[in-house]
């Protein structure tokens, strides 16, 4: 029986994955340097930008003593972008409250810092409706490691075979499968609806 649904944010829960793009390049373009579309959506997708910007050092040379600066500039970028774009969406208000009428537990597990994370679910109406927030800064190691995942059960108090993941990107979707939860693919926050949790619920239930 599932008693717990984790979402990831970004992709999931928040149409946020241009915004990120936006943020880091706008702060990489001071140094002369540029990530491209592909490269964000093949390469770099889900990942937390401190993780982005280590892999920028081995492929691009960036030097590794911007990489504070650039992570703490990006970050006011990305809230920038939050404020000004970032709203309530009713179909997840909708299934996220009908969950937990049920009983449900709900959780955010995301790679975006803990700001962020904050910021997005209150600007997204979500918080009043979830019993734990993580982000990449209350974990050793980030995704496509597991260990935000298996966190998240553990303070809910679900095993894995309690628990549904909601997942969009390959990392995310790495990191759930090792944690060993159930797991939804979505391709945008457009399919995170009741009827498809409560689809894939109903699936597993009758395993």
């Amino acid at each position: 029986m599932i008693k717990a649904v984790i979402f990831d944010m970004d992709g999931v829960l928040i149409d946020a994955k241009d915004w990120h793009y936006e943020a880091l390049n706008r702060a990489l373009r001071l140094f002369g340097m540029e990530i491209s579309r592909s490269d964000h959506l093949t390469t770099f997708d889900g990942l937390p930008t401190r993780r982005k910007l280590e892999m920028l050092t081995v492929t691009e040379n960036l030097p590794e003593g911007l990489h504070r600066f650039l992570n703490d500039l990006k970050q006011v970028y990305t809230l920038e972008l939050v404020s000004s774009r970032c709203r309530p969406t009713f179909a997840h208000e909708f299934a996220l409250a009908r969950l937990k009428a049920r009983g449900v537990k709900l959780a955010v597990a995301s790679n975006s810092v803990r700001n962020s994370v904050v910021s997005m679910m209150d600007r997204a109406n979500l918080t009043r409706h979830l019993d734990l927030m993580l982000s990449n800064e209350d974990v050793s190691r980030a995704k496509p490691d597991p260990e935000i995942y298996r966190t998240a059960m553990e303070r809910l108090g679900v095993s894995p075979q309690e628990a549904l993941i909601v997942e969009d990107n390959e990392h995310g979707i790495m990191a759930a499968r090792a944690s060993g939860g159930h797991l939804l693919v979505v391709q945008t926050p457009a399919d995170v609806t009741l009827s498809n949790i409560d689809r894939r619920i109903a699936e597993i239930e009758a395993a």
